[in-house]
């Protein structure tokens, strides 16, 4: 028990000292002062998760088309704003590709990157919901070990991310990993749709295949900048390395299970990539609209017969 005190009391100073190091233009933005408003969502989202399909199981799924249209079109908007931000901002500011240090500057450029930035920390809150429309729509099996992982840690790595080290470095993933979710989120919505878009929809494999190329560039970036010193925070360059493998392991994973394993007739019948984590979207898919009509030409027949 004493052993467990000392750890929870050097636990508490040292985040004490690292707020010392912490950047203060970011102290009273919205979401930065406390980790516990991002720490409650995320703890929200858990519980959701085991609430949620206990309160679907013998309810009738949400369809949510519209919902599910404006939602991945204002996804797509966000993530253009960031991305655009991002380009625009490090541009400006003289931004090295291989190696920037972080500025705690309050130059119009350095602050419209950290400003940037944070929308993208807010964007991997906003992605929860997610989530929530799968669990609406009793696509429970869509929930994957993968999907509650890559959207509950990024949430909360991003916090980190922001109080720490907005700016420098940390824009090269964020561009690209914003720019990567224009395209997911474009997809989605068109998929929404339904079938008469669908069928033009052929791309979905290479968003996983893009996804898994951004984790290894990410760990070249990092790896580039470590062994040229790059005087970025190196914890932070670790931190990126081992959470992209953790990816690339996952990824590759649900790419060969969905892409290399399943027969390829049923990559037709196949629902259409969500976050590059499971097969299906959280707009509507071809395969329900089949298996409804034959539903209602099954009800047809028997009519007819009796």
């Amino acid at each position: 028990m004493e052993a467990l005190t000392h750890f929870m009391n050097d636990t508490v100073e040292f985040y004490r000292w690292s707020l010392t190091i912490a950047d203060k233009r970011v102290e009273k933005w919205p979401m930065m002062s406390s980790p516990a408003p991002t720490l409650a969502i995320s703890c929200l989202y858990l519980l959701f998760l085991w609430a949620g399909p206990k309160y679907m199981q013998n309810r009738e799924p949400f369809q949510l088309r519209k919902t599910l249209i404006v939602y991945n079109f204002s996804m797509v908007i966000l993530n253009f704003y960031i991305a655009k931000e991002l380009l625009l901002g490090a541009r400006a500011a003289g931004y090295s590709y291989l190696c920037q240090p972080v500025s705690y500057s309050n130059d119009v450029n350095e602050v419209r990157i950290a400003s940037a930035l944070w929308w993208y920390y807010i964007s991997k809150g906003v992605e929860y919901l997610d989530t929530v429309f799968f669990i609406l729509r009793r696509k429970f099996n869509q929930v994957s070990f993968l999907h509650v992982y890559h959207h509950c840690t990024m949430f909360i790595l991003w916090w980190i991310g922001i109080k720490w080290v907005p700016g420098g470095q940390s824009f090269f993933g964020a561009g690209i990993n914003s720019s990567i979710h224009v395209l997911m989120y474009g997809y989605y919505g068109l998929a929404a749709f339904g079938p008469k878009i669908q069928k033009f929809l052929w791309w979905k494999k290479y968003l996983t295949i893009i996804q898994m190329i951004q984790f290894h560039v990410t760990i070249g970036h990092a790896g580039y900048s470590l062994y040229t010193g790059c005087p970025f925070p190196a914890w932070m360059q670790w931190a990126l390395i081992g959470y992209a493998v953790t990816f690339i392991i996952l990824f590759g994973n649900f790419y060969y299970q969905t892409y290399r394993r399943t027969p390829r007739s049923a990559h037709k019948a196949a629902k259409p990539v969500t976050n590059g984590v499971s097969m299906a979207t959280n707009g509507y898919n071809k395969l329900q609209e089949v298996e409804e009509n034959g539903q209602k030409q099954q009800k047809k027949g028997r009519a007819k017969r009796e």
